[in-house]
């Protein structure tokens, strides 16, 4: 992992030349959103496009290149953006000529997605590329031990690169959140009324923001997309399912993500028709059929993988399932199959524009994505438009978490520089 030496950090102030008085956490509700604005339009094409000159990035943008000129502007005295005068054309005259692009170098954003098993922690730059993640167990412990030691551990983390400048931190989790005071319910942790977003935010010293996973997920589908023939146009509409450990669904209208002011429902117990015995008392609920930690128990139950020194993960399965166990296959095979008949049923209720399948649950065997496919066509009574599995692959977690210390800065830059520069 690597520590990238960088120049000096424009534009903004010292932290030892700030007042000695703490600052109350500054708790952020994160942009889920293709943002329209002009500053966060010409930031937009800055990330996908650049280095640009202001004619191009107004005729991608469809803003006047007055309108254009002033944010662009704006951004390169934020420190947000920087000009390459060695890239200017031969001959071209005037600083309009001179193309700019993201300065990336001297900030970074930090990401935490916190499973119901492991945490991942994430250190990324302001165009959304990954710079380094480390993942923890989760800690199995309350609330406020469990965040203060995750909090510890990315402030660590986020460290190593010690010549970037710290701009915000993202928080993804399950569970019921309030996005406004950072406030989660997560059932399957026993955490009730945990304080997610004070306790990290005090613990690294940065704005923070917390989102629920999967939206979070479908957000970083519309936000952090590198292949633009991929990215979703503002127009559509579109239905993101997650499986891994969780289960979970998102829908997007118009390039936003729909937040519930009440928190996100639940599909942990659609009915599947296995004979798999939930947590709630039902039989054949979603989560206790497909999760990780109901195919291990299957695994073991079946003799698919035999226990031995160390505790059996689903990696194991996986890795069983490659080498040539049949058992092990039929397994993730079932799992797969009850995957695409759900994944039929939710998209024939929605119509969405496209659907995205997210999760280790589909990227991490190979083998079982036919049979997802299989089902879904025999089980939908629609016809089928875009349905792929997520081009972020078993990294959807860190993007997930990414794009929630991000999103504010893609959304409004000067209010989340200036909100940097607070604390």
């Amino acid at each position: 992992m690597s520590t990238p030496t960088i120049s000096a950090i424009p534009n903004i102030r010292s932290r030892t030349a700030l007042s000695g008085t703490r600052t109350r956490t500054q708790i952020v509700v994160p942009e889920l959103r293709i943002a329209d604005g002009p500053s966060a339009t010409v930031l937009r094409i800055a990330r996908s496009r650049g280095p640009l000159s202001r004619d191009t990035a107004a005729k991608a943008s469809g803003l006047s290149i007055a309108t254009v000129n002033r944010q662009v502007t704006s951004l390169l005295d934020l420190g947000i953006l920087r000009e390459r005068a060695d890239l200017t054309a031969s001959g071209a005259i005037g600083r309009p000529r001179v193309p700019f692009e993201v300065n990336h170098e001297p900030y970074l954003t930090v990401g935490i997605h916190i499973g119901a098993v492991v945490t991942s922690i994430i250190a990324s730059d302001i165009r959304g590329k990954v710079l380094g993640a480390v993942e923890i167990p989760t800690p199995a412990t309350n609330s406020a031990v469990a965040l203060a030691t995750i909090a510890r551990s990315a402030k660590s983390f986020a460290s190593r690169w010690h010549k970037r400048r710290p701009l915000a931190v993202g928080v993804a989790i399950g569970g019921r959140v309030d996005s406004a005071t950072g406030v989660v319910d997560h059932p399957r942790l026993g955490w009730k009324g945990a304080k997610v977003g004070s306790i990290i935010g005090a613990g690294l010293d940065l704005p923070v923001s917390v989102a629920a996973h999967v939206e979070a997920m479908a957000a970083s589908e519309l936000l952090l997309s590198t292949d633009r023939a991929e990215a979703p146009t503002p127009g559509t509409t579109g239905l993101y399912f997650y499986a891994r450990e969780t289960a979970g669904i998102a829908i997007t209208f118009e390039g936003r993500v729909h937040t519930p002011s009440s928190g996100p429902g639940s599909i942990a117990h659609l009915p599947t028709g296995s004979s798999a015995r939930c947590t709630c008392g039902a039989v054949g609920c979603l989560e206790a059929t497909i999760s990780d930690r109901a195919v291990v128990a299957q695994a073991l139950s079946s003799g698919a993988v035999i226990q031995g020194s160390e505790r059996v993960t689903i990696a194991d399965v996986y890795r069983a399932a490659s080498s040539g166990s049949i058992p092990a296959h039929e397994l993730l095979v079932d799992r797969a199959r009850v995957l695409g008949r759900t994944v039929a049923m939710l998209r024939d209720l929605f119509n969405p524009d496209r659907v995205i399948l997210g999760g280790q649950a589909f990227t991490d065997y190979p083998a079982g994505v036919p049979h997802v496919a299989e089902a879904f066509s025999t089980a939908s009574s629609l016809e089928r438009k875009d349905i792929r599995i997520t081009g972020f692959g078993n990294r959807v977690q860190e993007y997930a978490s990414t794009v929630v210390s991000l999103s504010s800065l893609f959304a409004d830059p000067a209010a989340a520089m200036r909100r940097a520069s607070a604390v």
